[in-house]
């Protein structure tokens, strides 16, 4: 008996390794390419406003279409549709190569964005399904932990291809192709290995529980304060550029973002270990944390403190893409899952918006480090007391 619960554990992260390995393979194509797409579209001939617009609306629809795209997986049981449609429109990017006009181009960045929020919710949804036996916590932490190894070598990648081509867009767009039809074979042997099991949990979903509990709704309240609260790890490379660029060292801002990347792998992994051992009262943590990435960004210290603020965000950000979202697992309902973390990634997608308008006018207007520090404070105090008004109800 103890042989086969160890060979179902087994299967259990065999599921999860490829999953994150899907999920690394997609992260080398498109998180590579997020460096590069602002100067790409300025090339083409974007204005500031135009490149800042196509940055906000695509962050804005790949959170917010996943409320309608995890609702319909649930009331269709097509989670493996939407996967595979999701995975595919990260296309757009190796396409990018091969468009020379700039409304190709940011319709290719949207449709890109497009399939994060067709994929996500889905995804999400079969991970947790598969991982029950050995934890939600350990799942996204190690499904994230792979995801930021791609996250880490796309940039480093495409940085390499930009540097060897002299800064040919074109040719290293097109040679992300390579990466991206490696996603699709492991995709495809993914779908293989792990379709029988979530075909199987989707038929004996009982559809009156669908109804998602308020604990749910407070918890994704709680973490859209959180967020809004967060100063965005954009705008900390963005006060990294004001000073590196008049002393011509642009090369040093993309390094930062490998930092922060780099950061948030190992922190996933830890933190989802911890959250399966303490619950939802971890996440106070991070949300206390939180206050940290404006107050180095803020406190005019030079490039040293915007280091710290660097990996503080990484810290942040390493907790909300694996804990925040194993807590939406065990808030839900098997069978409202996909709805679930639909609603859930249109909250978050919603204060990303907000916090880059937030604290990009308080950047304009240069507002003192006393103002910042009192309006994060604010926020994070009430993301804890919502926090502390969640409780931990049991998984289907």
């Amino acid at each position: 008996m103890s042989s086969e619960k160890s060979n179902s554990r087994r299967n259990v992260y065999m599921g999860i390794v490829l999953l994150g390995t899907v999920s690394l393979l997609g992260d080398v194509v498109y998180e590579g390419s997020r460096g590069l797409v602002p100067d790409y579209l300025k090339f083409l001939g974007a204005t500031a406003l135009v490149t800042g617009l196509v940055g906000g609306a695509g962050e804005f629809l790949g959170h917010a279409v996943r409320l309608v795209s995890g609702y319909l997986a649930d009331t269709t049981h097509a989670y493996w549709l939407f996967i595979f449609a999701g995975y595919g429109l990260i296309i757009s990017i190796p396409l990018l190569g091969v468009s020379y006009s700039l409304e190709f181009a940011v319709l290719l960045v949207l449709l890109e964005r497009l399939g994060k929020a067709l994929r996500s919710p889905s995804r999400d949804t079969v991970l947790s399904v598969i991982s029950k036996e050995v934890g939600t916590g350990k799942a996204f932490g190690l499904h994230e932990f792979l995801d930021q190894i791609g996250a880490v070598l796309g940039p480093l990648a495409v940085a390499i291809l930009m540097f060897s081509t002299a800064n040919d867009y074109q040719t290293t767009f097109s040679v992300l192709l390579v990466p991206f039809l490696a996603l699709l074979l492991a995709l495809a042997y993914t779908y293989k290995r792990l379709k029988a099991r979530t075909i199987i949990e989707s038929k004996t979903t009982a559809p009156e529980k669908r109804k998602l509990s308020k604990p749910f709704y407070v918890y994704t309240f709680a973490v859209l304060l959180n967020t809004v609260g967060l100063l965005p790890a954009q705008l900390v490379l963005f006060k990294a550029a004001e000073i590196v660029r008049p002393l011509n060292q642009d090369w040093i801002v993309p390094l930062i973002y490998v930092l922060i990347q780099g950061v948030d792998a190992p922190v996933a992994l830890a933190s989802g270990y911890a959250y399966d051992k303490l619950g939802v009262k971890i996440l106070a943590v991070p949300f206390m944390l939180s206050v940290l990435p404006a107050l180095f960004s803020f406190s005019n210290g030079g490039l040293t403190l915007l280091l710290v603020a660097a990996v503080f965000s990484g810290v942040v950000l390493g907790m909300q893409e694996s804990i925040y979202r194993a807590a939406v697992s065990d808030l839900s309902p098997a069978s409202s899952r996909g709805l679930a973390y639909g609603i859930f990634n249109t909250a978050y997608g919603t204060a990303i918006l907000l916090s880059g308008v937030v604290y990009g006018v308080m950047i304009d207007r240069g507002l003192s480090l006393y103002a910042v520090l009192a309006y994060s404070l604010v926020l994070q105090a009430a993301a804890v007391m919502g926090l502390a008004r969640t409780r931990r109800t049991p998984r289907e």
